[in-house]
């Protein structure tokens, strides 16, 4: 089971990431713009996701997704650290959240970055 360790090794690990505390939790940016953070003394992530994905996701996995209530107009989930499969599915859903946040020219220069591994 992943942790919060394993979150910003990895959410570092993707190009022009930094760390940055707000609101008394972690965040990660890409070129200054936010795709995830700690909330929840980090036992969860919330990440960038489209509305209706997100809708998808919360319906076939509850016990993995859900919406904070502050977070439901926004085109954010989170996700249980303890329900994520391994430190693969956490990654996939760490960069999907970096290429939805992340400027035309990382995504141009990383065009395979976050492609899910599809096992």
């Amino acid at each position: 089971m992943p942790d919060a360790e394993d979150v910003r090794r990895i959410a570092l690990s993707l190009p022009d990431t930094t760390e940055k505390i707000a609101w008394s939790m972690p965040t990660f940016r890409v070129a200054g713009k936010m795709f995830a953070t700690l909330p929840e003394d980090e036992t969860s992530i919330a990440v960038r996701c489209p509305k209706e994905e997100r809708d998808e996701l919360v319906m076939a996995e509850p016990g993995k997704f859900w919406i904070a209530d502050h977070e439901a107009q926004f085109a954010w989930v989170r996700a249980r650290l303890a329900a994520v499969e391994d430190e693969g599915e956490l990654r996939d859903i760490l960069a999907d959240s970096w290429r939805q946040a992340a400027p035309t020219r990382l995504l141009d220069a990383y065009p395979e970055l976050g492609l899910a591994t599809g096992d």
